[in-house]
């Protein structure tokens, strides 16, 4: 399949109420609507194919860059490479449900998460944040500086209530899935979880959300999913 193939059979599943969904949530035109599901048959026809990948993504068309996320090749993919799609990815579906996606299957990803971390950049901290996230819930523990981690939990705590509003959001879920995921440091990460506190997220035009990590965790821990681990990063 090629560019124009893919792009009229995402079309033809656009949906105006996903549509709406999408733009409420910070997608800008031009998108089409489509739900994440229905990508499904199409990816059977595209396989793994990073060239088309990476034309879908330069398109601008917000269900073109998810399907990209879908087919991009990670460990093709360069630092660079990594460097341009966050710099197209406008709003946080992007940032973090596809770049930092795509990011947590590539063998360099802890360096770009990183280096967007310390940027000082809402969406490249957002992405880097929520990479980690991707990465905890799916490596193994053994593949972490357990010293890293915990001053990762010690650098959320000092700033995350002086954070970009979206970053709060993939800070607040890397105590989480520390808390869960990353059993050595569980203990540390309810500690830090209590220090936080409630997180204020402000909204544009509606009220502000509070976050509470120590919650979400403590859930978890009822629900016996210590440990829990995805198989796969991607759908």
């Amino acid at each position: 399949m090629n560019l124009e193939m893919v792009m009229q059979e995402l079309e033809a599943l656009s949906k105006d109420r996903t549509k709406k969904i999408y733009q409420s949530n910070g997608a800008q035109e031009p998108l089409f609507g489509v739900a994440t599901g229905q990508m499904k048959p199409i990816f059977k026809k595209t396989k793994i194919n990073q060239p088309l990948a990476e034309q879908l993504y330069a398109t601008g068309n917000y269900d073109a860059m998810y399907f990209a996320g879908i087919i991009a090749d990670p460990k093709a993919m360069t630092a660079a490479d990594f460097e341009r799609w966050i710099d197209g990815a406008y709003f946080y579906m992007l940032s973090d449900f596809v770049v930092a996606v795509t990011l947590a299957e590539a063998d360099i990803a802890q360096e770009v998460a990183d280096k967007w971390i310390e940027s000082g950049e809402e969406l490249k901290m957002s992405a880097g944040w929520s990479c980690y996230c991707w990465l905890l819930g799916n490596r193994p523990d053994d593949e972490f500086s357990e010293s890293k981690i915990a001053n990762m939990l010690e650098i959320v705590k000092n700033t995350i209530h002086d954070s970009p509003e979206r970053a709060k959001y993939a800070m607040n879920n890397f105590i989480y899935t520390v808390g869960v995921s990353y059993v050595r440091l569980h203990d540390t990460a309810v500690e830090i979880a209590k220090a936080v506190g409630p997180v204020e997220v402000k909204k544009d035009k509606k009220k502000s959300n509070f976050l509470l990590a120590s919650e979400r965790i403590q859930k978890a821990v009822d629900k016996r999913e210590l440990g829990f681990k995805r198989k796969h990063v991607r759908c």
